[in-house]
Protein backbone atom coordinates (compact mmCIF):
# COMPACT_ATOMS: atom_id res chain seq x y z
CA UNK A 1 0.00 0.00 0.00
CA UNK A 2 2.98 2.13 0.97
CA UNK A 3 6.22 2.80 -1.16
CA UNK A 4 8.82 0.76 -0.68
CA UNK A 5 11.82 2.71 1.02
CA UNK A 6 14.78 3.15 -1.07
CA UNK A 7 16.95 1.38 0.96
CA UNK A 8 15.40 -1.78 0.68
CA UNK A 9 15.25 -1.78 -3.42
CA UNK A 10 17.82 -2.91 -5.47
CA UNK A 11 21.83 -1.60 -5.92
CA UNK A 12 20.58 -0.67 -9.73
CA UNK A 13 17.60 1.08 -8.24
CA UNK A 14 19.27 2.82 -5.56
CA UNK A 15 21.90 4.01 -8.31
CA UNK A 16 18.91 5.02 -10.70
CA UNK A 17 17.78 7.07 -7.63
CA UNK A 18 20.85 9.03 -6.77
CA UNK A 19 21.50 10.14 -10.64
CA UNK A 20 17.75 11.09 -10.85
CA UNK A 21 17.32 12.80 -7.73
CA UNK A 22 19.87 15.58 -8.47
CA UNK A 23 18.88 16.15 -11.97
CA UNK A 24 15.28 16.52 -10.88
CA UNK A 25 15.98 18.91 -8.30
CA UNK A 26 18.03 20.84 -10.93
CA UNK A 27 15.17 21.17 -13.06
CA UNK A 28 12.78 21.89 -10.73
CA UNK A 29 14.96 25.12 -9.17
CA UNK A 30 15.86 26.09 -12.77
CA UNK A 31 13.69 29.26 -12.50
CA UNK A 32 14.76 30.57 -9.13
CA UNK A 33 18.21 30.12 -10.28
CA UNK A 34 17.70 32.00 -13.56
CA UNK A 35 15.78 34.63 -11.45
CA UNK A 36 18.25 35.22 -8.95
CA UNK A 37 20.77 35.20 -11.90
CA UNK A 38 18.94 38.18 -13.75
CA UNK A 39 18.70 39.94 -10.28
CA UNK A 40 22.20 40.22 -10.43
CA UNK A 41 22.98 41.01 -14.09
CA UNK A 42 23.18 44.48 -15.91
CA UNK A 43 20.77 45.58 -18.13
CA UNK A 44 23.83 45.75 -20.90
CA UNK A 45 24.21 42.03 -20.21
CA UNK A 46 20.44 40.98 -21.12
CA UNK A 47 20.24 43.75 -24.15
CA UNK A 48 23.28 41.77 -25.86
CA UNK A 49 21.54 38.71 -25.03
CA UNK A 50 23.50 36.95 -22.07
CA UNK A 51 20.56 35.38 -20.35
CA UNK A 52 22.58 32.30 -18.77
CA UNK A 53 25.91 32.75 -19.09
CA UNK A 54 28.19 34.11 -16.80
CA UNK A 55 27.15 37.96 -16.75
CA UNK A 56 30.15 39.95 -17.45
CA UNK A 57 29.70 41.85 -14.18
CA UNK A 58 27.69 41.59 -10.99
CA UNK A 59 25.34 43.99 -10.37
CA UNK A 60 23.36 43.31 -7.31
CA UNK A 61 23.71 45.70 -5.13
CA UNK A 62 23.21 48.24 -7.99
CA UNK A 63 19.83 46.58 -8.89
CA UNK A 64 18.39 46.33 -5.40
CA UNK A 65 19.41 50.08 -5.00
CA UNK A 66 17.57 50.93 -8.05
CA UNK A 67 14.71 48.94 -6.74
CA UNK A 68 14.03 50.64 -3.58
CA UNK A 69 14.95 53.78 -5.23
CA UNK A 70 12.70 54.07 -8.42
CA UNK A 71 9.42 52.28 -6.35
CA UNK A 72 7.56 52.69 -3.82
CA UNK A 73 8.66 49.18 -3.19
CA UNK A 74 8.20 49.57 0.77
CA UNK A 75 4.89 50.66 0.95
CA UNK A 76 3.97 47.81 -1.39
CA UNK A 77 5.12 45.69 1.01
CA UNK A 78 3.41 47.40 3.87
CA UNK A 79 0.11 46.86 1.99
CA UNK A 80 0.76 43.16 1.57
CA UNK A 81 0.89 42.64 5.46
CA UNK A 82 -2.13 45.00 5.76
CA UNK A 83 -4.34 42.63 3.71
CA UNK A 84 -2.73 39.19 4.24
CA UNK A 85 -2.43 38.78 7.71
CA UNK A 86 -6.38 40.24 8.61
CA UNK A 87 -7.30 37.59 5.88
CA UNK A 88 -5.47 34.39 7.39
CA UNK A 89 -6.66 36.00 10.76
CA UNK A 90 -10.41 36.17 9.43
CA UNK A 91 -10.10 32.70 7.45
CA UNK A 92 -8.73 30.77 10.37
CA UNK A 93 -11.32 32.46 12.80
CA UNK A 94 -14.26 31.17 10.66
CA UNK A 95 -13.11 28.04 9.38
CA UNK A 96 -12.38 26.74 13.09
CA UNK A 97 -15.97 27.70 14.21
CA UNK A 98 -17.26 26.19 11.13
CA UNK A 99 -14.91 23.19 11.04
CA UNK A 100 -15.96 22.46 14.56
CA UNK A 101 -19.32 22.51 14.21
CA UNK A 102 -19.47 20.65 11.53
CA UNK A 103 -17.41 17.74 13.05
CA UNK A 104 -18.80 17.39 16.41
CA UNK A 105 -22.12 18.18 15.76
CA UNK A 106 -25.14 15.98 14.31
CA UNK A 107 -27.39 17.83 12.53
CA UNK A 108 -29.43 17.02 9.27
CA UNK A 109 -27.83 18.55 6.14
CA UNK A 110 -24.07 19.42 7.63
CA UNK A 111 -22.62 17.08 4.90
CA UNK A 112 -24.84 19.47 2.51
CA UNK A 113 -22.56 22.23 3.99
CA UNK A 114 -19.33 20.25 4.10
CA UNK A 115 -20.49 19.62 0.38
CA UNK A 116 -20.74 23.48 -0.19
CA UNK A 117 -17.76 24.12 1.31
CA UNK A 118 -16.19 21.93 -0.84
CA UNK A 119 -18.10 22.55 -4.06
CA UNK A 120 -16.87 26.40 -3.71
CA UNK A 121 -13.22 25.09 -4.13
CA UNK A 122 -13.73 24.01 -7.85
CA UNK A 123 -15.14 27.29 -9.08
CA UNK A 124 -13.16 28.92 -11.77
CA UNK A 125 -12.40 31.91 -9.56
CA UNK A 126 -12.60 33.78 -13.21
CA UNK A 127 -15.88 33.65 -13.43
CA UNK A 128 -16.60 35.78 -10.36
CA UNK A 129 -14.62 39.11 -11.46
CA UNK A 130 -17.52 40.60 -12.43
CA UNK A 131 -20.00 39.96 -9.59
CA UNK A 132 -17.19 40.52 -6.98
CA UNK A 133 -16.63 43.62 -8.71
CA UNK A 134 -19.97 44.85 -8.51
CA UNK A 135 -20.57 43.52 -4.89
CA UNK A 136 -17.44 45.67 -3.49
CA UNK A 137 -18.77 48.50 -5.69
CA UNK A 138 -22.50 48.09 -4.15
CA UNK A 139 -20.57 47.90 -0.37
CA UNK A 140 -18.64 50.80 -0.52
CA UNK A 141 -15.07 48.99 -0.11
CA UNK A 142 -14.11 49.19 -3.59
CA UNK A 143 -10.47 50.48 -4.16
CA UNK A 144 -9.78 49.56 -0.46
CA UNK A 145 -8.25 47.51 1.84
CA UNK A 146 -11.49 46.26 3.07
CA UNK A 147 -12.27 45.33 -0.47
CA UNK A 148 -9.75 42.64 -0.89
CA UNK A 149 -9.77 41.23 2.99
CA UNK A 150 -13.04 40.34 2.76
CA UNK A 151 -12.92 38.33 -0.28
CA UNK A 152 -9.75 37.02 0.63
CA UNK A 153 -11.39 35.84 4.15
CA UNK A 154 -14.51 34.67 1.94
CA UNK A 155 -12.69 32.68 -0.74
CA UNK A 156 -10.37 30.96 1.31
CA UNK A 157 -12.50 30.09 4.29
CA UNK A 158 -14.33 27.40 2.38
CA UNK A 159 -10.84 25.28 1.78
CA UNK A 160 -9.55 26.06 5.82
CA UNK A 161 -13.15 25.12 7.00
CA UNK A 162 -12.70 21.19 4.71
CA UNK A 163 -8.95 21.04 6.07
CA UNK A 164 -10.14 21.86 9.84
CA UNK A 165 -13.12 20.05 10.09
CA UNK A 166 -11.17 17.07 8.91
CA UNK A 167 -8.69 17.53 11.61
CA UNK A 168 -11.31 18.04 14.44
CA UNK A 169 -13.25 15.11 13.17
CA UNK A 170 -9.80 12.94 14.16
CA UNK A 171 -9.43 14.11 17.73
CA UNK A 172 -11.00 12.08 20.31
CA UNK A 173 -14.94 12.85 21.04
CA UNK A 174 -14.26 11.51 24.01
CA UNK A 175 -12.61 14.82 25.85
CA UNK A 176 -15.64 16.82 24.57
CA UNK A 177 -18.14 14.86 26.02
CA UNK A 178 -16.27 14.62 29.76
CA UNK A 179 -15.91 18.23 29.07
CA UNK A 180 -19.52 18.29 28.56
CA UNK A 181 -20.42 16.28 31.95
CA UNK A 182 -18.62 18.37 34.37
CA UNK A 183 -20.55 21.35 32.75
CA UNK A 184 -18.05 22.81 30.35
CA UNK A 185 -19.76 25.60 27.50
CA UNK A 186 -19.63 24.55 24.08
CA UNK A 187 -17.56 27.75 23.94
CA UNK A 188 -14.59 26.86 26.68
CA UNK A 189 -14.95 23.73 24.88
CA UNK A 190 -13.67 24.95 21.59
CA UNK A 191 -10.98 27.77 23.15
CA UNK A 192 -9.78 25.16 25.70
CA UNK A 193 -9.74 21.85 24.51
CA UNK A 194 -10.21 22.16 20.68
CA UNK A 195 -8.09 24.85 19.28
CA UNK A 196 -5.04 23.79 21.72
CA UNK A 197 -4.85 20.25 19.93
CA UNK A 198 -5.51 21.89 16.43
CA UNK A 199 -2.80 24.28 17.08
CA UNK A 200 -0.23 22.55 14.45
CA UNK A 201 -2.71 22.48 11.75
CA UNK A 202 -3.55 26.21 12.21
CA UNK A 203 -0.26 26.83 12.15
CA UNK A 204 0.45 24.65 8.80
CA UNK A 205 -2.93 26.17 7.15
CA UNK A 206 -1.74 29.70 8.45
CA UNK A 207 1.83 28.98 6.58
CA UNK A 208 -0.59 27.61 3.31
CA UNK A 209 -2.87 30.95 3.39
CA UNK A 210 0.10 33.05 3.52
CA UNK A 211 1.35 31.88 0.26
CA UNK A 212 -1.94 32.23 -1.16
CA UNK A 213 -2.74 34.92 -0.06
CA UNK A 214 0.70 37.17 -0.49
CA UNK A 215 1.26 35.37 -3.98
CA UNK A 216 -2.26 36.87 -5.43
CA UNK A 217 -2.12 38.87 -8.09
CA UNK A 218 -5.39 38.57 -9.68
CA UNK A 219 -7.72 40.05 -7.27
CA UNK A 220 -5.38 43.21 -5.78
CA UNK A 221 -5.75 43.75 -9.72
CA UNK A 222 -9.86 44.00 -10.21
CA UNK A 223 -10.59 45.30 -6.86
CA UNK A 224 -8.04 48.15 -6.14
CA UNK A 225 -7.31 51.22 -8.60
CA UNK A 226 -5.11 53.56 -6.45
CA UNK A 227 -1.28 53.19 -6.51
CA UNK A 228 -0.53 53.85 -2.61
CA UNK A 229 -2.95 50.66 -2.04
CA UNK A 230 -1.28 48.12 -4.48
CA UNK A 231 0.40 44.70 -2.62
CA UNK A 232 3.96 43.82 -3.76
CA UNK A 233 2.85 41.54 -6.54
CA UNK A 234 0.62 44.12 -7.92
CA UNK A 235 3.28 47.24 -7.61
CA UNK A 236 6.44 45.02 -9.26
CA UNK A 237 4.50 46.25 -12.40
CA UNK A 238 5.58 49.86 -11.47
CA UNK A 239 9.38 48.18 -12.10
CA UNK A 240 8.15 47.84 -16.20
CA UNK A 241 9.74 51.15 -18.15
CA UNK A 242 7.76 52.92 -20.61
CA UNK A 243 9.71 52.00 -23.64
CA UNK A 244 11.75 49.22 -22.57
CA UNK A 245 12.06 46.20 -19.02
CA UNK A 246 14.35 45.93 -16.85
CA UNK A 247 14.05 42.69 -16.49
CA UNK A 248 16.84 42.45 -14.13
CA UNK A 249 15.02 45.05 -11.26
CA UNK A 250 11.74 43.04 -11.97
CA UNK A 251 14.41 39.99 -10.90
CA UNK A 252 15.16 41.35 -8.16
CA UNK A 253 11.97 42.80 -6.84
CA UNK A 254 10.13 39.35 -7.56
CA UNK A 255 13.18 37.73 -5.14
CA UNK A 256 12.24 40.97 -2.28
CA UNK A 257 8.64 39.75 -2.90
CA UNK A 258 9.15 36.24 -2.35
CA UNK A 259 11.25 36.29 0.54
CA UNK A 260 8.20 36.88 3.07
CA UNK A 261 6.88 33.63 2.30
CA UNK A 262 10.32 31.90 2.50
CA UNK A 263 10.81 33.27 6.29
CA UNK A 264 7.41 32.53 6.81
CA UNK A 265 7.72 28.70 5.98
CA UNK A 266 11.14 28.27 7.23
CA UNK A 267 9.80 30.17 11.09
CA UNK A 268 6.83 27.70 10.79
CA UNK A 269 8.58 24.41 9.29
CA UNK A 270 7.88 22.47 12.56
CA UNK A 271 4.47 23.56 13.37
CA UNK A 272 3.77 23.15 8.79
CA UNK A 273 4.91 19.59 8.93
CA UNK A 274 3.37 18.55 12.16
CA UNK A 275 0.38 19.63 10.88
CA UNK A 276 0.44 18.11 7.65
CA UNK A 277 1.19 14.77 9.16
CA UNK A 278 -1.24 15.21 12.59
CA UNK A 279 -3.63 11.83 12.45
CA UNK A 280 -1.64 10.64 9.94
CA UNK A 281 -1.21 7.52 11.92
CA UNK A 282 -3.15 6.03 14.83
CA UNK A 283 -2.25 4.72 18.49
Amino acid sequence: MFPRPIQDSSRSRQLMYKIALPISLVIWLLPMIAIVATAGRSLSDLNYGNYWGIPSEWAFVENFSAVFGSSSIGIYLLNSVIITLPSIAGALFLSTLAGAGLALYKFRGRFLILALFIAGNFVPFQILMIPVRQLTLDLGVYDTYWGVILFQIAFQTGFCTFFMRNFIADLPFELVEAARAEGVSEWNILTHIIVPLVRPALAALAVLQFTFIWNDFFWPLILIQSDELRPITLGLTTLKGQYISSFNLLAAGSLIAALPPVMMFFAMQRHFIAGLTLGASKG
